[in-house]
C-alpha cells in the first residue's frame, strides 16, 4: 500500500519523533525546513498564568515559518509536521488540547500510552492522519481497530518508553496482516539504517535521540554532550521512572545520586501526566536516550543532522544497488532534487 500524499513528500524517509521536553518549535521548523517530518508533544507547550495558551502559540508559529520557508523555497517545500497526544488517562489537557490540534488542522496526529477513536475522528475530520506508538503486535492490532491510519513500531534500544521486541519479530508480526504506513523506532541514528527499515518492511524511520544533540533542541548543554559522548553500553532499561520500561543514560541516573546497575522497580500507577512527568526526576535529571547514540559525535544544528542521515542514506542504497529514494517500496516521491546526489 502506497503512504498517504502527506509522507509522500520526504527529503528522506525520516520522522523525527517526538521529544519529552526537548522538542520546541525551533526543533520542528529546523527538522521540516530541512526535509524531514518534525514533531513534539502537545505537553511540551508548558501553560503559564496570564499568557496566551502556549499550544495556540507554538503551532502558529510553526506554521507561519513553514509557510515563509514554502513562499521563498517553492522548489523545496517543508516537509508537514505532526504533534503527539499523550492519551494516558492521567493526561488532563488531552480534550483541550485536541481543539487546538483540530484548529490548526495539524496535519499528522502521533499517538501515545493508549489508543482512542475520538482522537482519531477528530483528526479525520480535517483530512489529518494519525499514527499510533505500539510496543507489540497486539497493540498494533487495537490501534487499527480504533481507526489509526498507521503505526508507530517502537522496538528495542528505542529512546524514552520503549518495547523489548526486536524490530526484526515486531515487523515481520505486523506486516503479517497490516499494509499501511509503518515506522520503526529503535536504535536509528544513521542513514543506513532507514533503507534497512525499509528492506524489512518498515516505511519510514522514526528519529529521536540524534536530535536532542542538536543546537535547536530544548535539552541542557550536559544532556547534548552526553548524548555525544556515549554508547549503546551506556544505556540502561527500567520502568523505575515512570512506570513504564523506558532507555536512560546510565550517567545521568549516576549524576542523581543512583545505582544504574542497582533500580528498583515501579509499576505503571507512577505514571501522572497531571503534573507534567510521572515522577520529578523523569526526564529533566533522569534523561532518556535509545541506544543508537554512539553514531552521535557533536552537537550540531539540526539541518546539519539531516545532511549527514541523507549521505549516509544515499550510500547505503548505492552499496545495495537500489536507486532513488524507495518510490517503489515506500510510496515516497523525491522532491528536494536528491535522488543521485546529497546536498552538503
Amino acid at each position: 500500500m502506497a503512504l498517504p500524499p502527506i509522507l509522500r513528500s520526504l527529503r528522506i524517509p525520516v520522522v523525527g519523533a517526538p521529544l519529552f521536553i526537548v522538542s520546541n518549535p525551533d526543533l520542528v521548523i529546523a527538522q521540516c525546513t530541512a526535509g524531514v517530518v518534525g514533531s513534539f508533544p502537545a505537553l511540551n507547550a508548558r501553560e503559564k498564568e496570564g499568557e496566551p495558551i502556549a499550544l495556540e502559540a507554538w503551532l502558529r508559529r510553526i506554521t507561519e515559518a513553514l509557510d515563509r520557508h514554502n513562499q521563498a523555497h517553492p522548489d523545496r517545500p517543508a516537509a508537514p509536521y505532526a504533534v503527539n497526544q499523550i492519551v494516558h488517562r492521567s493526561n488532563p489537557r488531552l480534550e483541550r488540547d485536541l481543539e487546538i490540534c483540530v484548529k490548526w488542522k495539524v496535519p499528522i496526529m502521533i499517538t501515545s500510552l493508549g489508543a482512542r477513536p475520538e482522537v482519531n475522528e477528530a483528526a479525520h475530520s480535517y483530512g489529518g492522519i494519525t499514527l499510533h506508538d505500539i510496543i507489540s503486535n497486539t497493540f498494533a492490532h487495537k490501534a487499527i481497530d480504533k481507526g489509526a491510519d498507521g503505526l508507530i513500531a517502537v522496538c528495542a534500544g528505542a529512546g524514552g518508553h520503549a518495547g523489548g521486541i526486536s524490530p526484526f519479530a515486531l515487523v515481520q508480526e505486523i506486516r503479517e496482516w497490516f499494509d499501511g504506513p509503518l515506522l520503526l523506532s529503535g536504535a536509528i541514528a544513521t542513514g543506513d539504517a532507514v533503507p534497512a527499515a525499509q528492506a524489512m518492511g518498515a516505511d519510514l524511520a522514526y528519529i529521536g535521540s540524534a536530535f536532542i544533540a542538536t543546537e535547536e533542541a530544548n535539552a541542557p548543554s550536559t544532556y547534548k554532550e552526553m548524548i555525544a559522548a556515549s554508547a549503546a553500553e551506556d544505556i540502561v532499561y527500567t520502568n523505575l521512572f515512570t512506570g513504564i520500561h523506558g532507555n536512560y543514560l546510565k550517567p545521568s541516573i549516576t549524576a542523581a545520586g543512583m545505582d544504574p546497575d542497582n533500580l528498583p522497580s515501579s509499576d505503571p500507577s507512577a505514571m501522572n501526566f497531571a503534573s507534567g512527568t510521572s515522577k520529578s526526576k523523569a526526564w529533566k535529571e533522569i534523561w532518556g536516550s535509545g541506544q543508537g547514540i554512539g553514531a552521535v559525535k557533536a552537537v550540531v544544528p539540526a539541518a546539519e543532522l539531516v545532511d549527514r542521515l541523507e549521505r549516509q542514506y544515499l550510500a547505503a542504497r548505492a552499496r545495495l544497488g537500489m536507486t532513488g529514494l524507495g518510490v517503489a517500496s515506500s510510496g515516497l516521491e523525491p522532491t528536494h532534487g536528491q535522488v543521485s546526489s546529497a546536498r552538503g
